[in-house]
């Protein structure tokens, strides 16, 4: 009797093994069935070269960026547009780690909990929230520089323009990918997981800072000789702007005045507004995560006072001061940005409406509407309204310096106000010059496009 009772415990207990190893094992199949499905292995997906053969990516129009033809993967027929889509779509190799062919092949695959993955011949439909003619125009703009160009809508969300470069053509790799500096960092996409030195455009986050922290700043002014000293550092301006109130300091881009304001706001106050803004936040756009900014805030007063005119160690992730920008635009909150604007299955069943979600608040709503006001007015007092036709035009330009013998990074970021276009923007155009003129004529070029169409 005995050893029927230790049989029957023995059992038991590999019974219950074995319904915890089901149990894990259908945890792991739920969360991780569509990544198992679309792994290179799988030859009913890819091809011997492991290029995946299933699935249709499109544009917002319908235009298809990629597609699956007789078992090899094809791209859109112009060059350029394969080009500016890139960091978007994808490469046959799957070394753009943020492309759709890569970041989302479970999708491709049609892959569902019910039927697995369809093979080649019933992939699934991509449609992707950019339009490749906006890409198109963005990276014809860049003209050869390194950088990124981003505009999305900061109600919806929807990202219509997302651009890295330097780029290639994914139907034909240069030989000399992997040595030539032409194509440097070419595999990383630039807007999602790199960060840069901001330059002038951290100051819209000072200057946030400075309007809720300082109660006398609008009746101030500041005087600038072109430089101060601060400590141990002299901070050089890009002009002499005499006498200034807040509007002008920050119309000027003066430096002199913006590190007098981040002293006397001093680190902590510096460091709760940068991480509210989210610089030091990472965002998830449809699972792609992007690069964290970074700052040292244990700093002497003349560092500090560098690192409020986004000098120093400031690093930020243009993603991140996009949402910003967005945030400020919408009253102290945006849309959080995503890439997918619809899918459809291997048996043609569509994705159900896409839900809107909201970051936190980045910025006090009387601190947005007053920021917006002074940015309007840089764009009318300094970058030219001209330049930006039928656009209510929020802006911020910076020029990051980033070392001896070394052209500045050019900045230009903001939104627009109009009822029918609600977007915010960044443009980085790496080693360019000025931010005013190289990455504004950049964001000029986009814009209009975007808000006024082409030329019949």
């Amino acid at each position: 009797m005995k050893k029927i009772e230790n049989r029957a415990v023995v059992c038991l207990i590999l019974t219950l093994l074995l319904a915890a190893g089901m149990g894990f094992f259908l945890l792991r199949y739920l969360a991780q069935g569509g990544a198992w499905a679309s792994a290179p292995f799988n030859r009913h997906l890819y091809n011997t070269r492991g290029q995946l053969i299933a699935g249709t990516v499109l544009d917002r129009d319908g235009d298809v960026l990629s597609s699956a033809e007789n078992g090899e993967r094809t791209y859109y027929d112009s060059e350029t547009v394969r080009k500016a889509t890139l960091h978007a779509v994808g490469d046959l190799q799957g070394r753009v780690g943020s492309g759709a062919l890569n970041a989302f092949a479970g999708k491709l695959t049609g892959w569902n909990l019910l039927n697995g993955a369809f093979g080649s011949d019933r992939g699934g439909e991509l449609t992707l929230t950019i339009d490749a003619r906006y890409n198109y125009e963005a990276y014809q703009a860049l003209n050869g520089h390194a950088g990124t160009v981003a505009v999305y809508n900061y109600k919806t969300g929807e990202i219509l323009c997302m651009v890295s470069a330097p780029s290639y053509d994914p139907m034909h790799v240069p030989e000399d990918i992997e040595t030539s500096e032409r194509y440097k960092g070419a595999y990383l996409n630039r807007f999602l997981s790199s960060t840069f030195t901001p330059g002038s455009v951290y100051k819209t986050v000072v200057l946030a800072a400075a309007l809720e922290t300082l109660p006398d700043l609008e009746s101030r002014t500041w005087s600038c000789a072109g430089s101060i000293q601060i400590g141990e550092e002299a901070i050089i301006c890009s002009g002499v702007h005499g006498e200034q109130d807040i509007a002008a300091a920050f119309a000027n881009s003066c430096n002199t005045a913006f590190a007098e304001i981040a002293v006397e706001l001093g680190a902590d106050v510096l460091r709760k507004h940068t991480e509210k803004a989210g610089l030091t936040s990472s965002f998830s756009l449809d699972g792609l995560s992007s690069a964290k900014g970074s700052f040292d805030w244990d700093l002497t007063e003349g560092r500090l006072g560098w690192a409020g005119v986004g000098q120093d160690k400031d690093l930020v992730n243009p993603c991140a001061l996009m949402v910003f920008m967005g945030a400020v635009a919408g009253g102290g909150r945006a849309a959080e940005p995503y890439l997918i604007l619809r899918t459809k299955s291997g048996l043609g069943l569509p994705s159900l409406p896409r839900l809107t979600s909201r970051t936190g608040t980045l910025v006090g709503r009387d601190t947005a509407a007053r920021l917006a006001e002074l940015m309007a007015g840089n764009v009318e007092k300094t970058y030219g309204s001209g330049r930006f036709p039928n656009m209510d035009l929020c802006a911020k330009s910076g020029t990051a310096e980033v070392g001896e013998g070394r052209s500045p990074h050019a900045w230009f970021a903001g939104f627009l106000r109009n009822v029918d276009a609600p977007y915010a923007f960044v443009v980085l155009v790496e080693n360019g010059g000025s931010g005013s003129s190289v990455a504004g004529n950049v964001a000029a070029r986009t814009l209009n496009v975007i808000v006024n169409g082409y030329e019949k």
